[in-house]
Order: structure tokens, then sequence, then C-alpha cells
């Protein structure tokens, strides 16, 4: 058996690192002279090259999807402020939107206190329209404390809407123009025109064209588009001169005798949160 001989693996190992630096030194000097380099460097670099892309590969294959990662969950991130800020600017574009709408409303109602100065009143605060009456009645937040009684007339919008029907102390329930209840929408109106005034009953609603009706108009009077109607006083049961709207069509009434005028209200009947309740005229006292 051979016996290992140390010195001569020494030997070796020193020869193959002096050949290998020698290769490296004349390489350098090679790429010196001339920009060119030759087969050995040339091996030695693509190697090396290649080595290094699959070393290398995964760790940046690894960041690459970190990066990725990162960018969409930042993305989400800022989507979702936008989102919400979207979802704030919604919010307070309907609020502004909304208080718009209740300023017009009180301004309505503080023009329409302007015109009923020879009047005593008190407003009052829609607090219950349910779905259900949504056409008959709603109820406010003033009652018999308040001074309001039964058959007070009530209006909003610039116009008559209504009629006190049921009185507590706190709150007052009210029959509105649009109601179906017959027996207890009766109005006494007149109606102005060039030729002197008319007088009905305001008793009827048209749903479908949004007009109150006046009957019992006596056929002979001569009624046209755009005259204005107000209640009469008549009969005690509501003040005189009360706005309720214009004249908007006239027609024969089914015996022939009488006629129908249809009233275009100055109310919007379909939207109302503020009232006024007409208490009496002005001085008078009961």
């Amino acid at each position: 058996m051979r016996k290992f001989n140390p010195n001569k693996n020494i030997i070796i190992m020193l020869i193959v690192v002096i050949i290998v630096v020698a290769t490296v030194s004349i390489t350098a000097a090679n790429r010196a002279k001339d920009s060119d380099t030759n087969i050995v460097q040339s091996t030695i670099n693509d190697t090396i090259s290649v080595v290094d892309k699959v070393i290398t590969a995964p760790g940046r294959w690894l960041n690459s999807g970190a990066e990725s990662v990162s960018n969409l969950i930042n993305t989400y991130e800022e989507n979702q402020k936008l989102k919400n800020e979207v979802d704030k600017y919604d919010e307070v574009k309907q609020q502004t939107k909304n208080q718009a709408q209740e300023i017009e409303r009180l301004k309505d109602e503080l023009e329409l206190n302007q015109t009923l100065t020879s009047y005593e009143k008190v407003t009052a605060n829609v607090i219950t329209r349910s779905p259900d009456t949504w056409q008959d009645m709603l109820i406010v937040d003033k009652g018999s404390s308040d001074g309001v009684e039964g058959n007070m007339a009530v209006m909003s919008n610039k116009g008559l809407i209504g009629r006190v029907m049921e009185v507590n102390a706190h709150s007052s329930k009210i029959q509105l123009l649009t109601s179906d209840n017959k027996s207890s929408n009766y109005f006494p109106v007149k109606i102005s025109s060039n030729k002197g005034n008319s007088f009905g009953i305001l008793n009827k609603y048209d749903a479908k064209a949004q007009q109150l009706i006046a009957s019992e108009v006596p056929e002979d009077q001569e009624i046209k588009e755009g005259d204005v109607v107000q209640t009469s006083g008549l009969g005690g049961n509501s003040p005189a001169d009360l706005p309720i709207g214009t004249v908007a069509k006239v027609k024969p009434n089914s015996t022939g005798i009488n006629q129908e005028v249809y009233i275009k209200p100055y109310a919007q009947m379909y939207d109302i949160s503020v009232v006024t309740i007409v208490q009496r005229m002005a001085g008078v006292t009961e």
C-alpha cells in the first residue's frame, strides 16, 4: 500500500495556484493592451455571469414579489381612503342640499307669516307623517297649551293645506285638503275675478292632476284661468281671505246646474315640514 505523501500534495497545490495567478495576470495585462477579451477570459466571465444570475435570481424574484405585494396593499389603502373621502363628500353634499331646502321652506313660511299680519297664528313643526296616511293627515308639535283649537285653518308654503282635527296638550293632528275624508274637508271659498266674486265649497282633490276642486259654483258665474281663490269666511269655521291657489280650469258638473273649479294650490302638499296654524283674526276675542 502506497503511503500518503503530504509534501507532494502541497507542491501540486502550489503549482495550481501559481498557474491560476499567472493566467489571471496575463489576462489582465492583455486586457490593458487590447479591449477585446481572449477566449479564456471570455469563458471565465460568461461562467461567472451565469452562476451570478442563477444565484441571485430567487432573491430578485422575492424582492420583486414583495415590492408588488407592498404596492398592492398601498393601492388598496389609498383606494379605501379615497372611497371614504367620496362618501364623506356625498354626505356633506346631501346635508347641504337638505339644509338649503329647509332654509327655503322657512323663508316661504316667513313670507307667509308676513302676509298674515291680520291674524293671530302659531308656527309648528311636523313631527309625524305616516306613509299609510300620507295624503290624509300629519301631526305637529303644538297643541292646546299653545292656543291651538279644533277646526283652525292650517297653512304652509304660501297657501292653505288643511284644518286642525284633533288637539292634545302638546301636539295636534292636521287633516289635509288632499284627504278623501269629505266630511271634514269642506272650506267655503271665494273666487275673485274682474267681474266680482264667486262662491263655492272646496271639498275634493284630484290626485292625478294635483289640483283642488271647488264645487257648488253657480253656472252663470264667469270664471277664467288664473283667477285667485281664497277662503270666504262664510260658515265661521275659518277666517276669510286665506290664500288657496289660482284657477286652473272650469267645467260643468254632472247636473249641468253648477260648475266645478279646478284650483292649482299655492302650497306644495307632499313636502311639508313647517306649518302655520291660524288661530283667529287679530284683535278678535272669543
